[in-house]
């Protein structure tokens, strides 16, 4: 291509500047039109645009993305419990007892039995009271399947102080156990006599304690003789044939008790008598009098 260029160029050259080399008798050329000619084909080849040279070029990929990135969920809370779960990497602690140790529904003896630890065995702890002197266990016998045992006489292994404190279940209302107290009914039954006469008095033991003695103050409201007798345990004279006797009147109990004899005959006069039953011998313990008026 830049051989073409200088040929062009001489040609030209030679034709502006030497008109009169002209070889004689050749037809005179236009050096107007020739030269226009030339210098425009000169012109267009310098104008003319060089091969465009396609170089291919590298392939741009786009990725979309058409699924989103998956949500994150805010780590949940939750309310701790009173419990210590405990796993296979935390044993849970053990209690053994060195004397037989009672388990009840609560950490205090005015909670009611569930049962009992003995010497030798093995219960599990999962909590402990406020003062940390009575252990939650599981229940080493049928029932309820756990329960508060003293820890007096125990031994903890394990890590008894990481054991969660339970709040002890309320109080039971105690139950009103009447106080044990002694009474009776007391009433004439008939006149008895033998070598004299006396008073047969029935007398229910109504109360909760037994008697043991009495005394008796007996009166005769005609004649105002009075008779007194002191007696550990009760007899019955009946007639001059049988004589039973009672060292102990139980609750419950009826029994004839017969009075000091008169040596004279007291039909139809009227009498006031005192008896006193006691629970203890010698008239102590606790004692309670009866008032009774009749006319055998």
């Amino acid at each position: 291509m830049f051989r073409s260029y200088r040929f062009y160029f001489s040609l030209a050259a030679m034709m502006i500047a030497s008109p009169a080399c002209a070889v004689l008798g050749a037809p005179e050329l236009d050096f107007n039109t020739s030269g226009t000619a030339a210098a425009q084909t000169v012109i267009a080849g310098l104008t003319q645009s060089p091969p465009t040279l396609e170089i291919p070029l590298t392939p741009t990929f786009t990725f979309t993305v058409t699924s989103e990135p998956p949500a994150i969920t805010p780590a949940s809370t939750t309310t701790p419990t009173p419990f210590v779960i405990f796993t296979a990497t935390s044993a849970v602690p053990l209690m053994s007892v060195s004397v037989p140790t009672n388990c009840r529904n609560g950490p205090g003896k005015v909670y009611s039995l569930e049962g009992s630890l003995l010497v030798g065995e093995i219960a599990e702890v999962y909590g402990r009271d406020p003062t940390s002197k009575y252990w939650y266990i599981r229940n080493p016998d049928p029932g309820a399947e756990f329960c508060w045992a003293w820890g007096e006489y125990a031994t903890i292994t394990g890590s008894p102080l990481l054991l969660p404190i339970l709040t002890p279940p309320p109080t039971p209302t105690p139950t009103m156990t009447p106080t044990p107290s002694p009474s009776f009914d007391a009433e004439f039954n008939n006149l008895d006599s033998c070598a004299g006469w006396w008073m047969d008095i029935e007398v229910k033991n109504t109360g909760t304690l037994p008697f043991k003695s009495l005394k008796i103050e007996m009166k005769d409201t005609d004649t105002e003789v009075e008779l007194t007798a002191f007696l550990d345990g009760f007899t019955d004279l009946d007639g001059c044939l049988k004589t039973t006797v009672k060292d102990t009147l139980y609750p419950g109990d009826i029994f004839l008790i017969s009075s000091p004899a008169l040596n004279y005959n007291p039909h139809g006069h009227g009498f006031r008598v005192f008896m006193t039953l006691c629970t203890e011998k010698s008239q102590k313990g606790g004692c309670v009098t009866k008032k009774i008026n009749f006319k055998p």
